[in-house]
């Protein structure tokens, strides 16, 4: 579990060469699959979001489509376009599939009226490449692969044969689409403010754990004790944060749960980034590779025991938006913060 963010900063890579993902049952763990230029993740609660593309071998400017769609009977979808230029970002777009015209689509991520919804999915079906225009501004959106990820997500969601299906309607009642799974509930826990001592913690603490094993995942970077932070969580508990430089472009950090004073056995959490005070969080930003157009994000909060994974998201593929184009969930979960810090012992 150790090594699960740069395994899975790799299995994303892998992920853009893999044709399809393994199908999953709408009741096990979160559905991702991607086919040709589009991509579908679908989280905890059955939401499910669908992505497609600029063709990879083409020479369209990054242009993107997402779908999303809640869990359960006769939830609509939600259609937002985005493009990437190196010119001012355009007022509004227009979108051109098949027999169907969409003019002056406003807005940050300009959406598809909801109206207009239902003849474009049937376009998006039907067709090899939508057309993006913005003034002389052309971007072209490959929708090879489309209907094998509309598919997946009826079957995800457990829609295949009704009337609402998005691929393969029928006429199965649209009761029978199982409902959303409520998100889990963390009722995380505020740390402590620092106390007079904490830092002077490092040293033993540091001596206290593998700093072999920490400078293999480190790059070969052996921890330094001024490089290291305590963070007080309870009375009797801190957080001790090595940061990590992980791979050729990827930074992050290590952290272990111990006592205060002897004996402080800590225990390394699976939780790995950056540690926030405010609200108890561990976050890590893993980029898929150096030019920063896909990421990998997880989230963790201290629930007063340990940490829990509160978020998990990432982009479906690497498609030259910087920063990337789209953050789709796979694991989301409703955190609940007391007002006050609140002191537990453990």
């Amino acid at each position: 579990m150790r090594h699960r963010l740069a395994a899975r900063v790799l299995a994303m890579l892998a992920s853009l060469a893999a044709p399809v993902l393994p199908v999953q049952a709408a009741d096990k763990a979160p559905v991702g699959f991607t086919h040709k230029d589009w991509g579908l993740q679908c989280d905890n609660t059955r939401a499910c979001r669908a992505v497609g593309y600029q063709a990879e071998a083409g020479d369209s400017e990054p242009v993107s489509i997402r779908l999303t769609r809640a869990a359960g009977p006769g939830t609509p979808v939600l259609v937002d376009l985005q493009v990437s230029t190196e010119k001012a970002t355009p007022a509004s777009l227009n979108l051109q599939v098949g027999k169907l015209s969409l003019a002056g689509l406003a807005g940050d991520i300009p959406r598809v009226p909801a109206g207009q919804v239902a003849a474009l999915l049937q376009e998006l079906q039907k067709n090899d490449e939508a057309i993006v225009t913005a003034g002389k501004d052309r971007w072209v959106l490959s929708l090879a692969g489309a209907n094998a990820v509309l598919l997946k997500m009826d079957e995800a969601q457990g829609r295949v044969g009704t009337p609402g299906a998005l691929v393969r309607r029928g006429t199965q009642a649209e009761s029978s689409v199982p409902a959303p799974v409520p998100a889990p509930t963390v009722n995380a826990v505020r740390p402590l403010p620092a106390r007079k001592g904490d830092a002077a913690l490092a040293r033993p603490l540091l001596g206290a754990i593998d700093a072999k094993q920490v400078a293999g995942r480190c790059n070969g970077d052996a921890p330094q004790p001024a490089d290291v932070q305590v963070h007080r969580l309870t009375d009797g508990k801190v957080l001790l944060s090595i940061p990590c430089a992980m791979g050729a472009y990827n930074f992050g950090g290590l952290n272990w749960l111990a006592n205060d004073r002897p004996p402080y056995q800590p225990q390394q959490l699976d939780a790995e980034g950056e540690f926030d005070a405010a609200d108890g969080s561990i976050r890590s930003s893993m980029k898929g590779r150096g030019i920063g157009d896909c990421w990998s994000i997880e989230e963790w909060h201290f629930d007063g025991r340990s940490f829990v994974r509160t978020g998990e998201s990432g982009d479906s593929m690497c498609r030259g938006f910087a920063g990337g184009a789209w953050q789709l969930p796979a694991y989301t979960a409703m955190v609940v913060l007391p007002t006050n810090p609140v002191s537990k012992k453990p």
